[in-house]
């Protein structure tokens, strides 16, 4: 049986129920979801309900330890396990986690390989956020004012997470002087999530829309840049929430450096190239309003054509630098 253990965004319970905090929901509301089935999980991942490349990947790797408890035999595990694969292309952690999940389920006692490969992972990820934090540190210098993107905490991660986990050492290390939050249109997570993260750290933030970078760049308020990624391609380019490439061609031109924080399970030596990575289009209704646990409010014609991609690639060259748990790299990090 999958042990009880409880995250920021995870939990299971005595009775071995699985359950993921509504995402959705904040920051108005802390609600937990049941997510004991496949169908549910597959419908809060493609809902955002749970989001984050490494929490997608740990959420799914748990509920196949839960379905074992519960008596699923090693067939239909198999077929959850190539279900969950395509709940979320993008992010590499989902596949690479769900590899060792599928060598658990071919052991003899495959319930118990399976809780004990679900809780290393979960103790894998938190002690890679803790050294990408450590090596992130040794970039930030005092009195810093840096702008970051969507959401990289404790909500993304079982630990302290990737980007916002580096601005909450070096807030611990009294280095920030105030940290950016860009909203991250058009599902507003860095609104929503990262604000909240925040005030929960007791980080100084101030929070602008994500077309307003520019303008703090001209004006010299933004010495650095610090995002997450979903996938990193072998020659180093990024794939990471929409409106990343658009910092980083800002900061480029204003030459401020743009860093890349994100566990080595992100990367994809499969995957040469940023034209190789997956990007997934998601339902125009995001585009066209907007809704949460306060209501929903459409400002545009209801039919009006949308493009909506998920994620954009990041080149290589505009990057200054891959934070991983493995040290600092200049240069692509090639596998």
């Amino acid at each position: 049986m999958m042990q009880a253990f409880s995250t920021r965004s995870l939990r299971v319970d005595e009775n071995g129920e699985f359950w993921i905090l509504d995402q959705h929901a904040l920051p108005q509301a802390q609600n937990w979801l049941p997510s004991n089935t496949v169908d549910e999980l597959i419908g809060h991942i493609q809902s955002l309900r749970v989001r984050g490349a490494p929490v997608i990947g740990l959420a799914a790797s748990v509920l196949l330890a839960v379905l074992a408890a519960q008596g699923l035999g090693q067939a239909e595990l198999r077929q959850s396990c190539q279900r969950l694969r395509q709940a979320r292309p993008t992010a590499v952690n989902l596949m690479n986690n769900l590899a060792v999940m599928a060598k658990a389920v071919e052991q003899v006692n495959y319930p118990q390989a399976l809780a004990e490969a679900a809780w290393q992972l979960i103790q894998e990820d938190q002690a890679l956020c803790a050294a990408i934090a450590d090596a992130g540190l040794t970039l930030v210098q005092p009195e810093s004012r840096i702008l970051t993107h969507c959401n990289t905490g404790s909500l993304a991660t079982a630990g302290v997470g990737t980007a916002i986990g580096v601005l909450a050492r070096a807030h611990q290390a009294k280095l920030l002087k105030k940290v950016w939050v860009s909203e991250t249109r058009p599902l507003l997570q860095g609104g929503r999530l990262t604000a909240w993260e925040m005030g929960e750290l007791g980080i100084p933030y101030q929070l602008l829309c994500d077309h307003m970078a520019a303008s703090l760049m001209q004006r010299g308020q933004v010495d650095a840049v610090w995002v997450g990624a979903d996938r990193i391609a072998a020659n180093g380019d990024v794939a990471n929430k929409i409106g990343t490439y658009n910092l980083a061609v800002l900061a480029q031109y204003h030459k401020v450096p743009f860093y890349v924080a994100a566990p080595s399970t992100t990367l994809d030596p499969q995957c040469p190239n940023g034209e190789a990575i997956p990007i997934e289009q998601r339902a125009a209704d995001e585009v066209r309003g907007v809704s949460g646990s306060f209501g929903a409010c459409n400002w545009a014609p209801d039919q009006a054509p949308v493009y909506n991609p998920a994620f954009d690639v990041t080149p290589a060259a505009l990057i200054t630098a891959w934070v991983l748990d493995t040290g600092v790299y200049r240069q692509p990090p090639l596998l």
